[in-house]
């Protein structure tokens, strides 16, 4: 049995982290990335669209789940490999995001493990829902 097969994890396991998105991440996000929308800084133009205010950036809410894939699920050594995500509500500052992933699939010929991923808001609705396939490296602990 190979040293992944023994300790992969199993169909059905979970787990989850959440956090409060502040204005402060949108300025931070925006100096790594570069990506000055207005909808995430101006208030006057955000107002007049859809979302009716300023909303933080997709990347702000997929980091959630960058998160719990390192750090806990399946953890520590886990990259992405592929993701198909569906950005179904915006997020706002002051927002408090949940990201969840749920084990769909597990191969045990490889260290890859294929990922049911949700981010929720404090109103329990979902904003991204979608699948995803990690990789995970061995690492010493």
């Amino acid at each position: 049995m190979s040293s992944w097969a023994a300790r992969s994890p199993d169909v059905g396991q979970s787990a989850e982290r959440s956090r409060r998105v502040t204005a402060e991440d949108i300025e931070l996000f925006t100096a790594i990335s570069g990506d000055r929308n207005p909808l995430h800084y101006d208030h006057d133009v955000a107002a007049k669209s859809r979302f009716g205010a300023v909303i933080v950036q997709g990347g702000i809410m997929t980091a959630i789940l960058n998160a719990v894939v390192a750090e806990d699920l399946p953890g520590p050594g886990s990259v992405f490999l592929h993701v198909d995500w569906n950005f179904v509500a915006p997020v706002y500052p002051g927002d408090t995001i949940t990201g969840r992933v749920e084990v769909v699939d597990v191969r045990l010929d490889k260290p890859i493990t294929t990922l049911a991923t949700t981010v929720r808001n404090q109103r329990g609705d979902v904003v991204l829902d979608g699948t995803a396939h990690t990789w995970t490296e061995p690492v010493d602990s």
